[in-house]
């Protein structure tokens, strides 16, 4: 008989039974091979019941067509209901039309249109579908479904509908027992916390888990912080993400962005910390600040930013460079603070102390305040340099050009004048005061005040000797200057002799 063929599957086929019916017609149009059931209609194949109010069996073949109140029972955790099903029993496929529902368990399915391989274990909808669980509700227009694995997948215009968030995609794999949602296609994750954009991972929907791949981006709910890594572990609901490989931390409210090879950031308290190969670019203005360091820090506290860097710190702006081993830096007041050998570039000048502090005014410097141990040095040739030291020194700009420089408490100078019209230098004059102010321009002292009396002496540049062209504690750290945005990377060491003798003591101690 054609049902004892051989199925698809390789398998040989088994004949449906007819297992009950109010009453039964053998002959429909004179062909015996057609029975007419009608009435509480029972069918089975293999372990698999079939109920409908009636149904044509057709024997030859070993298929039948079911029509109203038609369900199937597939051991006691599946069942599937619909208005009409045709049902081969070589192939073992069901077609169920109109009104379908399938419930595995917790899950249900809805659809007009959803054909079920008994064989394979799987069934699948075509022209839309929802799949409701104890927690989401899915819809797309083409769905399947694996009561074995417990795994549906969906393609095209894929809705996930959770009561905290709305996941949509092309495509999307759902594991229905751990409701955990596997991205393979861009997919765009929208809650009250914020949005996340990826085309590959994972999300669990009961925890509010992320594990994102290939450059997924986390934002926040205003969308003027993004998160970025190769890869991501977000939790939505605590707000905690951790950044592995290239990630970005970009504020583009406060123009700050953070880079690193690691790094994590807290929407809830507004921490984020980034390190290995750590870097912040600070880009409100066309010319940007380039910083490095081992660790930065940044916190949002009063909607200011407040950001810190430990260790090796080197920046770098087309006219401001540095080195320290720790800065501090708050966008409520727009100072940048140096602390422990810091070392300061301004064009020409070089500026050193134990403490540095930066005023901007809309990115632009303003002021530089060095307290204690102040050094400053302007070097006019490859081997004479004007020097400034004192107890604190105070360096006044005016769109972005030094104007004008303060040094209070045990003042001291070494100025080259230059010969009026020329180049060459007239001598060295060395002064002594307790206060001296020097006003500037082009880069040139113009005027110099000292506070009381100084002391000074003009020496001819053939009396210079060696230990007399130089301040004590004079260092020139030119090796140490970042030369540009790359540099900031550069690994550099202050030779142990340019360490100044106090500093050296302090670490002694």
């Amino acid at each position: 008989m054609s049902m004892q063929r051989n199925a698809p599957s390789g398998r040989k086929a088994t004949r449906i039974y007819e297992e009950y019916a109010d009453s039964t017609v053998f002959e429909r149009f004179n062909n015996p091979d057609i029975h007419i059931l009608r009435g509480n209609v029972v069918f089975r194949h293999d372990s698999t019941y079939m109920y409908c109010d009636s149904a044509y069996y057709y024997q030859a073949t070993n298929s039948l067509e079911a029509f109203s109140n038609v369900r199937i029972e597939q051991g006691d955790t599946l069942f599937i209901y619909g208005d009409y099903m045709m049902y081969d029993g070589n192939e073992s496929m069901a077609k169920m039309r109109d009104n379908v529902r399938m419930v595995n368990n917790s899950l249900t399915l809805f659809t007009d249109n959803f054909n079920f391989d008994r064989i394979r274990n799987i069934g699948y909808f075509f022209s839309g579908g929802m799949l409701v669980d104890s927690l989401n509700e899915l819809t797309s227009v083409y769905g399947q479904y694996s009561p074995g694995t417990k795994i549906a997948t969906f393609k095209e215009d894929v809705h996930l509908e959770n009561p905290q968030f709305l996941l949509t995609t092309d495509t999307l794999l759902y594991h229905t027992v751990t409701k955990i949602a596997s991205i393979v296609s861009p997919t765009v994750i929208t809650s009250d916390s914020g949005v996340i954009y990826s085309n590959r991972g994972r999300y669990n929907t009961v925890s509010d888990e992320a594990i994102l791949l290939n450059r997924s981006i986390v934002f926040n709910k205003e969308r003027t912080q993004t998160m970025t890594a190769d890869s991501l572990f977000y939790n939505r609901q605590t707000g905690f993400g951790e950044a592995f490989r290239h990630m970005e931390l970009n504020d583009t409210d406060k123009k700050i962005l953070l880079t690193g090879n690691y790094g994590y950031f807290d929407q809830k308290t507004q921490f984020a910390f980034a390190t290995d190969s750590a870097q912040m670019i600070e880009y409100s203005q066309q010319d940007s600040l380039f910083l490095h360091a081992d660790t930065l820090q940044m916190q949002t506290i009063d909607a200011e930013k407040e950001l810190k860097a430990f260790h090796n710190v080197r920046f770098y702006r087309t006219d401001l460079q540095g080195v320290c081993d720790s800065m501090r830096f708050h966008t409520r007041d727009s100072i940048l603070y140096l602390y422990e050998n810091p070392i300061l570039w301004n064009t020409d000048y070089q500026l050193t102390g134990d403490t540095i502090h930066i005023l901007f005014n809309d990115s632009t410097v303003e002021r530089i305040k060095v307290l204690k141990y102040a050094f400053a040095l302007q070097e006019t040739d490859s081997s004479y340099y004007n020097q400034l030291k004192g107890k604190n020194l105070y360096a006044y700009f005016t769109a972005g050009e030094l104007n004008k420089i303060d040094i209070e408490g045990n003042a001291e100078s070494i100025y080259y004048p230059i010969e009026e019209g020329g180049t060459s230098l007239i001598g060295q004059n060395r002064t002594q005061s307790s206060f001296m102010a020097i006003t500037i321009k082009n880069r040139k002292p113009t005027r110099i005040v000292w506070r009381p009396q100084p002391q000074g002496e003009l020496l001819p540049i053939p009396d210079l000797t060696p230990e007399k062209k130089y301040l004590q504690d004079f260092v020139d750290y030119q090796y140490l200057r970042p030369k540009d945005r790359l540099d900031i990377f550069t690994k550099t060491m202050r030779k142990t002799e340019d360490i100044p003798a106090q500093h050296r003591q302090r670490r002694k101690r």
